[in-house]
């Protein structure tokens, strides 16, 4: 009769050991942006669903509890999805993202503008005004010049379109 007892009492508190994970959840749910300029922060310790990243390695999602790593970022478009559900996207010019434990992200970069910032006129127009430059219309520094904005602006993205290029096909959709 005792063992009987004492088989009930260890099936219990086994069930209950089970269960507690599932009852209490001790992960987060968001993650802690915080998306720095130095002459501006866009996001201070901000909680986020999601933020897709433009990393050399390739393209990054990263949600809450994410393995934490440091990853070197090019130009391209930043995703912020908010809780509230809304969708800000930012073009960097690259830069740094770092990955902390307890859901944490910082993302630190030279240059970076909101998308909405942009005009699509005034961006087809200098990417003409830069190949133009490339193709001979200009000193050897301007052209240098020119093909550094080529470069930025051809880098490649999900469907192999430049950055420049798709900030023009995000802002004429």
């Amino acid at each position: 009769m005792n063992s009987l007892r004492i088989a009930r009492a260890a099936l219990r508190v086994r069930s209950t050991a089970v269960r507690a994970p599932l009852q209490r959840r001790g992960y987060a749910e968001a993650i802690k942006l915080s998306l720095s300029l130095p002459h501006q922060a866009i996001y201070k310790s901000q909680d986020v669903v999601q933020v897709n990243i433009p990393a050399v390695s390739g393209e990054m999602g990263v949600l809450a509890n994410h393995v934490p790593s440091i990853e070197q970022l090019k130009p391209g478009l930043v995703e912020v999805i908010e809780e509230s559900g809304s969708n800000k996207q930012y073009f960097l010019s690259g830069g740094f993202a770092v990955v902390q434990p307890g859901s944490k992200l910082s993302i630190n970069a030279v240059e970076g503008y909101a998308l909405e910032d942009f005009s699509a006129e005034a961006v087809r127009a200098q990417i003409a005004e830069a190949q133009k430059i490339v193709s001979g219309g200009g000193s050897q520094q301007d052209i240098a010049e020119a093909q550094v904005e080529l470069e930025v602006s051809s880098g490649d993205r999900a469907v192999g379109c430049g950055c420049a290029v798709r900030v023009v096909w995000l802002l004429t959709r």
